[in-house]
């Protein structure tokens, strides 16, 4: 069977998967009707106009990446759908658009290696993307945090999900220039290797600004996800174990700082600490505890599709955000451990072809480009999937294709198509 084909065949468990999903949500709520078999065509129509463009422009692609999010964006609709039906459509009108920005963007990157020659420029948007939530009269605060730009009477934009991967071609273009000088200059200080300065500055540089960025937007989890990518992208170029030694401990050496100075991360680290304490549970504890009552209710099969709680007798949040920070928390409720446990499967599984992607790639900045994408999508899953687990302190990163959000549907639609991109190039025949 060809690649396409195969694409083809892993669409139908998503659109059955849609379909089955919103038939359990009419189930519950007495209401069934052919509606759920209308949702499943739509999508499964979608999928497919999809897969006959990748068919005609990319023939060689990678055929599991597209099924693995067709999948993950289906369970989305269906969980965000189960939360708040007006926002279940917006969702699903943010996945049409996706849809075409994924599209637009194979089109008009087609050779995806030019954007080596506007690295500094994309660069400098990307930071220009970060610092957008901090201006004045259209920075949106949440929970704290400068999250997104609020543009009036339209939506909430959030930058740092467009700014993560043009942080992340920045830094493949530039180690794929200099990673032989950085290792072939890198000098022994205290028993432990370090790269040049002159060479490792620039990069730096752009590093430490979109970090002071971050800290100032006081957006933590982008913070942590920039740092992996930039972790991850600096081992693949030098392959120098003691290059990531030393950033995770300027990481270690700045997260104890901030944890101890800055009140918004105290907050957070004391929340994580002991989320039940008594004079924190009714104010920032609330989310995190609920959190994990919900999750522990759950048990190994869950309570079903609708049946979890997420308000309260009064009309109060059981469960804040249920639709966003919280939304794995509600997965774990109604499907239980077995549940959670193929959504985090889907996700290694993606994983792992963009990192199969970056094995196959034929050059060292496709390589670069596939592992850093890859390594931040992984990350944000780490992220906001450690947060309500409390294995982390909670940030506000969404979790990719299933949480509510246009601008993270979007930014990761575009990350989709970057490693089709270099899939297709990598496994084209010479």
């Amino acid at each position: 069977m060809s690649a396409r084909n195969r694409e083809l065949l892993g669409l139908i468990p998503a659109s059955l998967l849609v379909t089955a999903g919103f038939a359990a949500v009419f189930i519950q709520q007495g209401s069934l009707s052919n509606l759920s078999l209308t949702y499943g065509a739509i999508f499964l129509g979608l999928c497919v106009a999809a897969h006959v463009f990748l068919r005609i422009a990319l023939p060689y692609a990678d055929p599991y990446l597209f099924p693995l999010v067709a999948v993950l964006a289906c369970f989305g609709l269906v969980m965000v759908y189960r939360v708040d039906v007006t926002l279940a459509r917006q969702q699903a009108q943010w996945f049409v658009v996706g849809l075409g920005l994924f599209v637009a963007t194979i089109v008009f990157v087609r050779d995806y290696r030019k954007l080596e020659q506007y690295r500094y420029l994309i660069a400098a948007g990307s930071l220009a993307l970060l610092c957008l939530p901090r201006l004045p009269g259209i920075g949106a605060q949440v929970n704290g945090a400068y999250l997104g730009v609020r543009i009036p009477g339209v939506f909430i934009f959030q930058p740092t999900e467009f700014a993560k991967i043009g942080i992340v071609i920045f830094l493949a273009s530039y180690l794929r220039d200099t990673r032989q000088v950085l290792v072939a200059g890198a000098r022994r200080v205290a028993g432990i290797t370090l790269p040049p300065l002159k060479h490792f500055g620039p990069l730096l540089v752009i590093w430490g600004i979109a970090m002071v960025l971050l800290v100032v937007i006081r957006d933590l989890g982008s913070s942590l996800m920039f740092f992996g990518a930039f972790l991850a992208v600096l081992y693949v170029a030098t392959s120098r174990v003691s290059f990531v030694v030393v950033g995770l401990l300027l990481f270690a050496g700045g997260a104890y700082y901030l944890g101890t100075h800055v009140p918004h991360v105290v907050d957070r680290v004391d929340v994580w600490l002991d989320p039940l304490n008594a004079g924190r549970y009714h104010r920032a504890g609330y989310q995190i505890a609920n959190s994990l009552f919900a999750q522990a209710d759950g048990g190994l099969l869950g309570r079903g599709f609708g049946q979890a709680y997420l308000v309260t007798a009064n009309g109060g949040a059981l469960l804040p955000a249920p639709q966003t920070d919280l939304i794995y928390a509600v997965i774990v409720n109604e499907l239980g451990l077995v549940g959670a446990v193929a959504v985090l499967i889907t996700y290694l599984l993606l994983v792992q072809r963009g990192f199969k992607i970056a094995l196959l790639a034929r050059d060292s900045f496709s390589t670069l480009l596939a592992v850093g994408l890859s390594a931040v999508f992984a990350l944000q899953v780490f992220v906001i999937v450690g947060g309500v687990t409390n294995v982390i302190p909670l940030t506000g990163v969404t979790l990719p294709f299933i949480s509510y959000g246009g601008s993270s549907l979007l930014a990761n639609f575009v990350l989709l198509a970057l490693l089709l991109l270099v899939s297709d190039r990598a496994r084209r025949p010479a």
